[in-house]
């Protein structure tokens, strides 16, 4: 292995030295300072006499003086089933004190595109016990399904409810000896501070979710470049548990905004033309690696389930990071800050939140036979009462209708009672559907023509409609 002294500069996170051999694209690299620290970094760019390096830990300690050894490798990431339980740093060395990990294989953390011809089609339902995202935006197995959050939102309480509630219900009825082990999550933080750490953890270990999960850590101060490892080495872990395990593995990747910070800096280092608002031309492509690396394998009973999760500067969807994301995934779930401002926990805003592949995975058989009419109804009347609050601001509630009075306080109550359940309550889909069927109650029944007659037949609460009507009349 040969070993050069030959930087010839240092850009930011970046070192250029020069050399006499071909050099491979992403091939790991060890640069050794004068102090005798051993730095690991990467080659970003290969030309015939000059490569340049982006260093994991930072550039710092590094000069001239520094030796540079390539070692004929691309970055992998140590796989195991043991990797359950633990905690590891953000390029995936063990940081909770536990024994080293002993690696069955080593995989290659860019991993292999799945081929669209071997994809199975998501369809099973995944159950978050979120009845805002079970009821109206339902995730499916092998989705990728992100959360559009903005600065100040509880969107780390979502990922830390959805990350322990999360579960596969075929799998709980299956037999006991299969304990639920079959059902995993990953989580993966970048960029995030060490009060948000020692939150997670702290919920991850006195909840007993850790034992199903594998966590990995880029905290807000660790360099730039371990950010755009990170979430590589949380998919490939993903991948092998899936793929070669069997699991049906959650992954939630919080906070992508800073994922793609860290693209842009590097970018800037390497002095490349910038696309839109500074952030680099490739950005789509470079997020379309990530995200597509969800899915299921025909043959295989494992599949990979992503969460992203991104914080929208300025609140603002039309920016590229929520922007890319929305062409690239299946849909998205808004945390909304007005609603947030009232108490709602957790203050998702269904009306801009969508699953696109939702309709595939309820009904019967996966969830309840009444579920797409009930989710379609909510839908309509709840967007009917948010109408109908902008035009009592004008008009007043006096001269609206009795039926608009009674979308006024379906909108009230969908908010109070089906969105506001709390961090801390798990709901299956029956309760989810059941607080669905209450509320629709308060609705009289020819105002439900979006419901199959056998479903109203069967679930309609003729007490609440009457109790309604008492009420109005006192």
């Amino acid at each position: 292995m040969k070993e050069y002294q030959t930087i010839t500069e240092i850009s930011g996170p970046l070192v250029y030295a020069e050399v006499d051999e071909a050099i491979g694209y992403d091939e790991i690299v060890e640069i050794e300072t004068a102090q005798g620290e051993t730095l690991r970094g990467q080659v970003l760019e290969s030309s015939e006499d000059v490569v340049a390096i982006q260093v994991f830990e930072g550039t710092s300690g590094i000069d001239r003086d520094a030796s540079v050894r390539f070692l004929g490798e691309t970055m992998k990431m140590p796989v195991t089933e043991d990797l359950l339980g633990r905690v590891l740093d953000g390029s995936g060395r063990p940081i909770d004190d536990g024994p080293e990990i002993v690696p069955e294989e080593r995989q290659d953390i860019v991993g292999a595109a799945i081929n669209p011809y071997s994809r199975e089609y998501p369809e099973e339902f995944i159950e978050t016990g979120v009845s805002a995202i079970d009821g109206m935006n339902t995730l499916v197995r092998g989705q990728k399904l992100p959360i559009f959050s903005s600065s100040g939102q509880p969107h780390s309480e979502l990922a830390m409810q959805i990350a322990r509630q999360a579960s596969v219900p075929e799998e709980e009825e299956g037999d006991d000896d299969e304990d639920g082990s079959e059902f995993a999550v990953i989580f993966g933080a970048m960029g995030i501070t060490q009060e948000e750490a020692n939150e997670f953890m702290e919920d991850f270990e006195r909840t007993g979710a850790l034992e199903r999960s594998v966590v990995f850590m880029n905290l807000a101060d660790d360099p730039a470049v371990e950010r755009t490892v990170t979430p590589r080495m949380v998919l490939t872990t993903a991948e092998y548990l899936a793929f070669e395990k069997d699991y049906h593995v959650l992954v939630i990747l919080t906070d992508m905004t800073n994922y793609c910070e860290a693209l842009r800096e590097i970018g800037a280092a390497r002095e490349e033309v910038p696309g839109r608002r500074g952030y680099p031309g490739y950005m789509y492509t470079d997020l379309a690696q990530l995200y597509e690396r969800a899915g299921r394998i025909k043959g295989r009973d494992g599949s990979v389930t992503q969460i992203p999760i991104l914080t929208m500067p300025g609140d603002d969807d039309t920016h590229p990071i929520p922007d890319l994301t929305g062409y690239i995934t299946e849909g998205q779930i808004y945390v909304d800050p007005d609603l947030n401002s009232q108490g709602l926990q957790p203050p998702i805003n269904v009306l801009p939140s969508l699953s696109r592949l939702m309709d595939d995975g309820i009904g019967e058989g996966l969830t309840r036979e009444d579920h797409a009419d009930v989710k379609d109804q909510m839908f309509a009347a709840y967007a009917e009462g948010e109408d109908l609050r902008d035009l009592v601001n004008i008009v007043g509630r006096e001269a609206l209708s009795e039926l608009d009075n009674k979308y006024l306080d379906f909108a009230d109550a969908f908010e109070s009672e089906f969105i506001d359940q709390g961090f801390e309550t798990t709901r299956d889909i029956e309760e989810t559907l059941s607080i669905g069927w209450d509320l629709l109650s308060m609705l009289p029944k020819d105002a439900l023509n979006r419901i199959d007659e056998e479903f109203i037949e069967e679930h309609y609460r003729e007490d609440d409609a009457e109790r309604e009507v008492v009420e109005a009349a006192d």
